[in-house]
């Protein structure tokens, strides 16, 4: 019953039945609850009795003070002034009921527009989380694919793998390059490191017949493979660890090794 009740009361007819605004069918279900159930029926005589009240109350006149002084004011100045009797107007019980539910129904449309804004702000939220979250799923799947495609580079039977180890000049030095002649491309992993000072840097060296070709500078903060030039007709690497505008290959190598030769 208490259900039944509640769910009579969330439902708002006895307030419409209070301001006469309610259909046939629905004021004989009021009149029946009010018959059946005392708690209705103490509900309906509380609501009557406020309409009452509030009908009630009269507009609030000015002071009888105020009217005389303006009264004595236009004697002095010889205006002939004539007393109107104000009628005493009350306000309909209907109107002030009908205020009230106004007042009502504007306050629960402006709590439902606060939901609505609060749940448009979550919801934005919710959406930037999941447009980050599809930019992390796609640099993942980039770096899955650039892995993937190393992955295929090293395990080609056409791919030569090369490891240049330090001498007693840079015991720590290891990389491991590898160089493909049918593609053309040459990538280098940079294993470990000496200590090196700020002004140190680690340059790679391409040996020709004649000469050498920098291959440039490794970056050993990169972890992944470094993906440096490919030089046709190279006759071996080397490694070189020394101030970052140094453009020449002297005899300070740390580390070479000589190429197979591709042309056989």
């Amino acid at each position: 019953m208490e259900k039944k009740l509640h769910t009579f009361f969330q439902s708002g007819l006895l307030d419409k039945y209070i301001l006469d605004e309610i259909s046939a069918s629905e004021r004989l279900k009021v009149e029946q609850f009010i018959e059946t159930y005392p708690e209705v029926e103490s509900e309906y005589l509380r609501l009557q009795d406020n309409l009452e009240i509030l009908a009630k109350v009269d507009a609030v006149e000015a002071p009888k003070f105020v009217l005389d002084n303006i009264k004595n004011e236009l004697e002095e100045k010889a205006t002939p002034v004539i007393t109107l009797e104000r009628p005493r107007r009350r306000t309909p019980w209907y109107s002030i009921a009908a205020s009230i539910v106004a007042l009502l129904f504007a306050g629960g449309y402006y709590m439902k527009y606060q939901q609505n804004q609060e749940l448009i702000k979550e919801n934005q939220v919710v959406v930037d989380e999941i447009f980050d979250l599809r930019s992390d799923i796609e640099d993942n799947n980039k770096k899955l694919d650039n892995l993937m495609r190393q992955f295929m580079k090293l395990n080609n039977p056409e791919t030569e793998k090369y490891v240049l180890r330090g001498n007693a000049r840079a015991k720590d030095l290891k990389t491991v390059a590898y160089i493909n002649a049918i593609e053309k491309t040459s990538m280098i992993d940079v294993v470990s490191l000496p200590q090196l000072s700020e002004d140190q840097f680690i340059h790679l060296w391409a040996e020709m017949e004649d000469h050498f070709v920098s291959l440039g500078i490794l970056d050993p903060s990169q972890k992944n493979m470094q993906s440096v030039p490919y030089m046709e007709n190279a006759l071996g690497l080397s490694i070189t660890i020394g101030p970052k505008e140094n453009a020449d290959k002297t005899d300070e190598a740390v580390a070479e090794i000589e190429l197979k030769n591709r042309n056989n």
